[in-house]
């Protein structure tokens, strides 16, 4: 049998091997200062909608230098990312959607949303854009206090919001939402659910967010028996995936039903049934099953729950209906 390739990183995971947060030096104003002003500074735009710049005729982002950030948007606070490939990255949020077209003809590029380009930018690119993504979207809807509404200002290169109100003075921190995903398997089979509003023959794994006071284990035996009425037992970590649509956290787990039985309880699921190898095969065949977008976690969940299983590549098949 043909060797099947290991499982590769999540899309937008694995920033780490390529940047450097500095996070204990956002606070050294000068220093971000200097780095900012440099030659070697790059600057990610985000316009309003969370959209980025693209190179006109290929997938990669069109970054701006610092004499280009001068020239067009020297007003503009910027936001420390990080080092990458040695070289200082920052953020710039467009708030202004005037704005943000005219510069799309002054530099020439085109935009494009992260679900849209994420599968097709370079991996470091890719993570890059949704980092940037998700905290400018933290900044827009930080405005004000949550305790005394008063406004806020940013500090500590973009990554925390203080009050300015002296009797309050707190500080607010970029808010991630934490949410499970899940494949549950049964006696050779894996669990799917459609929502009414998807594709036809779509399917995915099962998601929810955690709730206060619960552990992640928990929350993937809650939200399975909630959306198909299936009792989960074993539960064990798979992968995370960052996903700033706009502010989530995906941890991707699999697990092991008690039972088959399946009981739909609410009407966020339009229907659940348990896949086998060959039902995902022939449904990819005949075009009666489509998976979840490759961008996503639960994607590679069914992509490695395949290859265990059956010794099956996804990306192959999915590719073999295309060319069909």
């Amino acid at each position: 049998m043909e060797r099947i390739p290991s499982p590769r990183l999540n899309t937008f995971a694995g920033l780490s091997h390529v940047l450097d947060r500095v996070a204990e030096r956002r606070d050294e104003s000068m220093w971000v200062n200097e780095l900012a002003a440099s030659d070697e500074a790059r600057y990610l735009l985000i316009d309003p909608l969370g959209d980025t710049y693209l190179w006109p005729e290929r997938d990669a982002l069109r970054w701006l230098d610092a004499a280009e950030r001068e020239r067009w948007l020297g007003e503009l606070k910027a936001s420390f990312l990080g080092f990458a490939h040695g070289r200082p990255h920052f953020l710039l949020a467009l708030d202004d959607s005037d704005r943000a077209a005219e510069l799309e003809a002054v530099l020439g590029a085109r935009r494009g949303s992260l679900r849209t380009v994420g599968l097709h930018l370079a991996a470091d690119e890719a993570g890059l854009f949704a980092y940037g993504k998700g905290l400018a979207h933290w900044q827009r809807e930080t405005r004000h206090c949550a305790y005394c509404g008063s406004p806020v200002v940013l500090v500590a290169s973009g990554h925390r919001a203080q009050c300015t109100n002296n009797d309050c003075g707190r500080m607010h921190f970029p808010r991630t939402d934490a949410a499970v995903i899940v494949i549950v398997e049964h006696d050779g089979a894996c669990l799917l659910g459609r929502q009414a509003g998807w594709p036809k023959g779509r399917y995915s794994t099962l998601a929810g967010f955690v709730e206060p006071g619960e552990a992640l284990e928990d929350a993937v035996r809650r939200e399975v028996a909630e959306e198909s009425g299936v009792i989960v037992g074993e539960v064990h970590y798979h992968s995370s995936q960052p996903w700033p649509l706009p502010q989530s956290l995906m941890v991707g787990f699999t697990a092991r039903a008690v039972s088959p039985d399946i009981r739909l309880r609410d009407h966020e699921l339009e229907d659940a049934r348990w896949f086998t190898p060959q039902d995902i095969v022939h449904g990819l065949a005949d075009g009666s099953f489509l998976p979840s977008m490759p961008l996503s976690v639960s994607y590679h969940l069914l992509s490695d729950w395949l290859r265990r299983q059956a010794g099956l590549d996804l990306d192959a098949l999915v590719a073999q209906r295309a060319a069909s």
